[in-house]
C-alpha cells in the first residue's frame, strides 16, 4: 500500500507544501479556513508525519533549554548533573542542551528568564517552576511566543505549560503520612514539619497528601505547623533544632523538601535521633548514608536521570508535532529504607 506523503495532503487540500508545513507545525500566518482544509485532508488521507525523515531532512538542530535550581540542593545538583552529561552525549545526534540556573524561591528572577528566551534560541524549555503568578505569565507568553514548555518536578498546571515531568507530589505525600503513620506508636504524638516553601507547588501537593492520610487514617498524631527553611542546610538545621526544643516530645519529623542534611545534623545533635520516626525526600550520599545510621527512616524518591531524559523526549516529541508516549514518561515514586539502598560510595566526611 502506498505510503501517504506531505505532497498527498497539500494536493487534496487544494495549498502549497509551504502551507501545509506551516499548519503541521503550528506556525502562525495561516488563514482559519486553509488550516480546517488541511486538517480534514489529513484526517482524511489519515496521514502520519515521519518526524524522523523530516528531522534528517531539514538537518534540524534542536536546543532545549533546562532551567534548574542551583544552590547546595542535592538532588538539584544531580538533576544538573545529568543534564550536562546528556547534553555531552546528544551532541552527536544534533541536540544541543543548555543549563541555566535559577534561584526557584525568586518568581521575579525566574519570570525575568523565561521574558528573554524565544525561538530565535531555544526550541523547548524544561523549567522547575515556582507557583508564582508571574512565572504563569511568563510561561504562557514563551508558549505564545511559539517555545513550548515543560515544567519539571514541581509543577505549574495554572500555566499553558505543555506537559509536566515528575512525581504525583500529593501522591509522595501520601505515601509519606502513611509511613509516619504506621511507624509511629497508637498513642497520641507530634508531627514536625519541615517545607523549603508552601509557594512551591511540589511542596505544597506533599504536604496536603500528607495532611489528609494523617488526619483520615491516623487523628491521634497532631501535624505541628510548617516551617519553612528554603531547601537551605543551616536554616533546616536551625529549624529542627528550635522544633526539638519547642515541642521536647514531638515523635515524627518530615522533612517535604530538600535540605535534608541540615535536619540530619540537628538530630544527630540533639542525640534523639533514634527516638523520632524520620521521612524525607531524596536519594543521595547523605541520606543515603542517614538512612544506614538510623537517623533517617525512610525515604521517598525519584529518579533524576529519568527525569531529565523525558524531558527530552517530550521536548523534542513537541518540536516535531509527534506523540508523547505517556507510559514510558510517567515518573515512578520509589521508598527506600535502609534494607533495599542500592550500593553507592561511602561518604568522606559526616553527614
Amino acid at each position: 500500500m502506498k505510503r501517504v506523503t506531505i505532497h498527498d495532503v497539500a494536493e487534496t487540500a487544494g495549498v502549497s507544501l509551504a502551507t501545509v508545513d506551516r499548519v503541521l507545525n503550528g506556525r502562525p500566518g495561516v488563514r482559519k479556513t486553509t488550516i480546517e482544509k488541511v486538517k480534514k485532508a489529513v484526517d482524511t488521507l489519515n496521514y502520519k508525519p515521519d518526524v524522523f525523515a523530516a528531522g534528517l531532512a531539514k538537518k534540524r538542530l534542536y536546543r532545549f533549554h533546562f532551567l534548574i535550581p542551583n544552590g547546595p540542593n542535592a538532588f538539584m545538583e544531580d538533576l544538573t548533573r545529568e543534564a550536562a552529561t546528556h547534553a555531552q552525549s546528544l551532541s552527536s545526534d544534533r541536540m544541543h542542551v543548555h543549563v541555566e540556573p535559577i534561584d526557584a524561591f525568586d518568581g521575579h528572577r525566574v519570570a525575568g528568564t523565561l521574558a528573554i528566551l524565544d525561538s530565535s534560541v531555544c526550541d523547548g524549555v524544561a523549567v522547575v517552576a515556582p507557583a508564582f503568578p508571574e512565572v504563569r505569565a511568563a510561561i504562557d507568553r514563551l508558549q505564545d511566543r511559539g517555545v513550548p514548555v515543560v515544567t519539571l518536578v514541581s509543577d505549574h498546571p495554572s500555566s499553558t505549560r505543555q506537559h509536566f515531568v515528575g512525581i504525583d507530589n500529593v501522591a509522595a505525600g501520601r505515601t509519606a503520612g502513611r509511613l509516619l503513620g504506621r511507624f509511629l506508636p497508637s498513642q497520641p504524638a507530634k508531627i514536625g514539619l519541615i517545607a523549603g516553601s508552601l509557594g512551591l507547588r511540589d511542596h505544597a501537593d506533599r504536604f496536603a497528601g500528607c495532611r489528609s492520610v494523617i488526619e483520615a487514617d491516623f487523628p491521634h498524631l497532631e501535624l505541628l505547623k510548617v516551617r519553612e527553611g528554603r531547601d537551605d542546610n543551616a536554616r533546616n538545621q536551625d529549624l529542627v533544632q528550635r522544633l526539638l526544643n519547642d515541642h521536647p516530645d514531638v515523635a515524627g519529623l518530615y522533612n517535604i523538601g530538600a535540605g535534608n542534611r541540615g535536619a540530619i545534623a540537628a538530630l544527630q545533635a540533639s542525640g534523639r535521633a533514634r527516638d523520632i520516626v524520620f521521612v524525607g525526600h531524596e536519594l543521595t550520599p547523605y541520606t543515603s548514608q542517614a538512612l544506614r545510621l538510623n537517623i533517617l527512616d525512610a525515604v521517598i524518591a525519584q529518579d533524576p536521570g529519568h527525569e531529565i531524559r523525558s524531558a527530552i523526549r517530550v521536548l523534542k516529541a513537541l518540536s516535531d508535532g509527534a506523540p508523547i508516549i505517556e507510559g514510558q514518561e510517567r515518573i515512578g515514586i520509589d521508598v527506600f529504607l535502609k534494607d533495599n539502598l542500592p550500593e553507592s560510595p561511602e561518604l568522606t566526611q559526616p553527614v
